[in-house]
């Protein structure tokens, strides 16, 4: 008995140096290092706290099993290792019942819980809006993107767009980043963005958001989510996709309701009206040429 109160009260103090360690983490510390997180602000999505979270806790659980694991190691190598005077092989130890079930359940449960916490926040994420704020729909091109706000007409005759070319790097590498497509989110609100590819397999990618979607000919994808923090994000397509696949940047600017629909205005008033049809497929402007005029880019 005094041996048992003697590790409760040195793992005492050890708790208490814990938790003041990770009272002083910041946001970014508790969340794994990953983007999406600023000090005093909501993070980036209502759901960029889950990802991060099962991200975490993940690495929590493997990190124990890797402790355990490489202490059962060097216990077995230096509670057995050959003594002085030993010759041969240690004797061999076979049909240890309660070891090769601890080692079958173990594992077992591990990847069933992995699985059963993975699969309930994926259902989560990938839930759908019944009825979102707003709908825009992404297509993405070899390699840059297009940004359709969809209206309430089923033609999308009242729908407004934007069409990016890829990023265009100057002599030394650098980007300019305002002539990148940006696309504009109001903070707050349902957003649902469908994804559709003009070409081949794209990613749809925000960086802060922690999430990313695949875009297929033929299979259109979409996400649903609430932007939960004011300010500008860095996106960019995360699959493989040609050529200047590494020039296929984006931003997105998380903004006030009002400034978001100032910002559709001026689209209306600029004259981009109406559906994009696929007269606008791939880019003909490769970095260090011009962008092509109207009738260079219909087909």
């Amino acid at each position: 008995m005094p041996s048992k109160r003697r590790l409760r009260w040195a793992a005492l103090p050890l708790g208490v140096a814990a938790a003041v360690a990770l009272a002083g983490c910041t946001a970014t510390e508790l969340n794994g290092y990953l983007p999406g997180f600023v000090e005093g602000e909501p993070a980036a999505t209502n759901q960029t706290e889950r990802v991060s979270s099962l991200w975490v806790n993940s690495w929590i659980v493997l990190l124990a099993v890797g402790v355990i694991t490489w202490g059962l190691m060097a216990w077995a190598a230096i509670a057995y290792r050959r003594r002085k005077g030993q010759t041969g092989l240690p004797v061999q130890m076979r049909y240890n019942m309660p070891i090769e079930i601890f080692y079958t359940v173990v594992p077992l449960i591990l990847v069933l819980g992995m699985f059963f916490f993975t699969a309930r926040d994926q259902s989560a994420i990938e839930a759908k809006w019944d009825e979102p704020d707003v709908e825009i729909t992404a297509i993405a091109k070899q390699w840059a993107w297009d940004f359709q706000y969809d209206g309430e007409e089923e033609d999308n005759s009242d729908a407004v767009w934007t069409m990016g070319i890829q990023a265009q790097p100057d002599a030394d590498g650098n980007i300019d980043q305002a002539q990148l497509p940006t696309l504009v989110l109001p903070v707050d609100q349902k957003v649902t963005i469908n994804l559709q590819s003009r070409d081949v397999i794209h990613s749809f990618w925000i960086i802060d958001f922690l999430y990313k979607k695949d875009m297929y000919i033929g299979k259109d994808n979409s996400w649903s989510f609430i932007p939960t923090r004011v300010g500008e994000y860095a996106g960019k397509c995360a699959e493989l996709c040609g050529e200047y696949h590494s020039m296929m940047l984006f931003n997105v600017k998380v903004v006030e309701q009002d400034e978001y629909d100032a910002y559709l205005q001026a689209l209306e008033e600029e004259g981009n009206t109406g559906d994009i049809t696929d007269a606008y497929d791939r880019l003909s402007n490769y970095p260090g040429t011009t962008a092509p005029t109207s009738e260079e880019g219909e087909e």
